[in-house]
């Protein structure tokens, strides 16, 4: 299906929202959803999520794979690497989202949210029934030492919302209220997605230092087997709590979750052919296209879906670290992306079959359109900030587009433009003034085949310029504390990007990334107009404001050249073994975490 389906599909869920935005919101008074604009389309008494089957058999379990590995089992925290699923199946939160909605949280451990009309405080009540998976009842001061603990000990990203938060107290049996010191609309949202763990588990231990006990959680699985660089397994808990609730009625019908993990995309879709695993997510449409006729495929063992989305490309390609003082030039950067042929690229990897991400928010109705001048509120909320925004901001700017495999033009603007920045061709090298070549390495992670290959391709092509570049290929590990520190030049830079852009926008591109270590921002983004849209965004009651907002924070990313974009999917790819069921009724957000194997169960 096409882009215009989607950005129609986007727009009618936004219309409906306007529309529930003028339906009068109780304030003060506790209810069982909270949405970021008006209502959320779940009526009080609703069966299940709508993608969710609720008559779907329980049993059987799939079998994932993964490249990579991991050494922990903590995977809230900068030391060591965590399977992701640890957080996804062993640990909840107060509240649920629904993948239907862009932004409507349901109670889990809590029955109930109260906030008022500023939403300057939110008050959580949790249900009797929550309970870890040791039988122990989940209580307030569980939640609060997990939240103040996460922003003292974890990761970057839990530290921002406690920031916010004047004052926590216990104001009930079951009851723990949070008071605000900033207006910030969404917090009452993020605080309801914050992971609750067991304080009991932690007394005498530091949480910070990685280690393979797994957490004691209140989620529909446990950590069953494991071998560290081999496998994981995740059983479902007999005696879970919630799963009678009607926000997880359907969801979480395997018994079982294995991951096996491998070094290489080629190996594990080897593993898939053969049998070892179940289901295989294809990124490469011509890969798509010509590896999938082996004799389980022809016989129907193996069922190929395309499953479309509506939500944002989010941004693909190779990231600059603007800390360099190599990179720090946006000139220099511009050039950069000229002599990256993309047309070339995408042709030569994907048989040109892919289309290209056109800015942070593209393919729906919050990101610009290329090439387009801001008009209207989007460019009132700019105009404080024109005379730092970088050319094309306020004007329009689109991403260079390649001519032919030389590519002359554009390698001739690239040459002007790093003349202007002070660098010319010296004997054959490209140099600055004081005679230092023109030099960076590119960062990637073993087993990164396509984006190894146009990194050879973009190579190739900085040679005219006068320019060496190099491919240095690491493993999971040593590429997460690179990243973390930001000892790289170039890296594969990836951000998936939601309908409900917020708080971790922050995160992504604030300033604070450009020094403290651990934050998403690895370009080094320091942009006070991208935070001032951030800030606008958090603030807004009203959702034309709130699109405004994110479309301006899309030209200020956009438009500062921090990272050379590549391809997006507008659908994903699936293969699966045909034992595994899912909903016809498929989410807005798609093939999303969350949907598989969340939804899906097998006969």
């Amino acid at each position: 299906m096409g882009q215009d389906y989607f950005a129609g599909f986007c727009r009618i869920g936004l219309l409906a929202g306007l529309v529930l935005a003028a339906i009068p919101a109780r304030a003060d008074t506790p209810a069982p959803a909270i949405a970021m604009y008006g209502q959320p389309a779940l009526p009080p008494d609703f069966v299940s999520l709508p993608y969710a089957n609720p008559d779907a058999p329980k049993g059987g379990r799939i079998l994932l794979g993964e490249k990579g590995g991991f050494d922990s089992l903590n995977p809230f925290i900068l030391k060591g690497n965590a399977p992701s699923q640890v957080t996804a199946f062993t640990v909840e939160t107060l509240m649920a989202r629904s993948l239907d909605e862009p932004f409507t949280l349901y109670g889990l451990l809590a029955e109930s949210i109260q906030t008022d009309e500023s939403r300057s405080y939110a008050e959580f009540t949790l249900r009797p029934e929550a309970k870890f998976a040791d039988g122990s009842p989940v209580t307030p001061e569980d939640v609060i030492w997990s939240f103040e603990t996460l922003a003292a000990k974890g990761q970057p990203r839990y530290a921002g919302a406690w920031a916010k938060i004047a004052k926590s107290e216990v104001t009930g049996p079951r009851s723990v209220r949070f008071t605000f010191n900033t207006v910030d609309r969404e917090l009452p949202l993020i605080l309801g997605l914050r992971p609750i763990l067991k304080k009991a588990q932690w007394e005498g231990k530091d949480f910070a230092e990685a280690s393979l006990e797994a957490p004691i959680g209140s989620g529909p699985y446990v950590v069953g087997d494991y071998e560290p660089g081999r496998f994981i397994s995740f059983r479902r808990n007999p005696d879970w709590w919630g799963k009678d609730l009607p926000v997880n009625r359907g969801l979480y019908n395997l018994d079982e979750v294995r991951v096996e993990y491998f070094g290489v995309d080629t190996a594990l879709f080897e593993a898939f052919k053969g049998g070892a695993i179940s289901t295989f997510r294809e990124l490469n449409p011509v890969k798509w296209a010509q590896n999938y006729s082996f004799p389980a495929v022809t016989s129907g063992e193996i069922v190929k879906a395309e499953i479309p989305h509506g939500r944002p490309s989010g941004i693909e390609g190779f990231g600059f670290n603007t800390r360099s003082p190599l990179f720090s030039d946006w000139r220099v950067r511009e050039a950069l992306m000229l002599a990256f042929n993309f047309e070339l690229v995408n042709q030569t990897v994907n048989g040109g079959m892919q289309p290209r991400i056109t800015s942070y928010f593209g393919n729906s109705v919050l990101g610009m359109a290329p090439g387009t001048p801001a008009e209207g509120r989007v460019k009132e909320l700019l105009a404080p900030f024109a005379a730092d925004l970088l050319p094309g901001a306020l004007d329009g700017y689109a991403l260079p587009v390649g001519e032919g495999e030389a590519n002359r033009k554009n390698l001739r603007a690239a040459t002007a433009l790093l003349e202007e920045a002070g660098w010319t061709i010296q004997d054959g090298v490209l140099k600055n003034a004081e005679g230092a070549p023109f030099r960076f390495e590119i960062l990637l992670t073993n087993g990164q085949d396509e984006m190894i290959a146009a990194a050879n391709i973009y190579i190739e092509a900085l040679k005219r310029l006068g320019i060496e570049a190099w491919i240095t290929t690491v493993d999971n590990a040593q590429y997460k504390e690179r990243t973390n520190e930001y000892r790289f030049d170039m890296t594969h830079y990836i951000r998936a990007l939601s309908l409900s852009p917020g708080n971790e926008q922050m995160l992504y591109w604030g300033a604070k990334g450009v020094t403290e270590p651990g934050t998403r921002n690895w370009p080094g983004i320091h942009s006070p107009a991208a935070e001032a849209m951030i800030g606008v965004m958090l603030a807004s009651t009203d959702p034309a404001e709130f699109d405004a907002a994110v479309e301006a924070l899309d030209r200020v990313l956009t438009s500062g050249r921090y990272v050379i974009p590549v391809w997006f999917n507008k659908v994903s790819r699936l293969a699966y073994r045909k034992e595994f069921h899912y909903s016809d009724r498929l989410p807005l957000y798609g093939d999303w975490p969350n949907w598989q194997p969340d939804a899906w169960w097998v006969e």
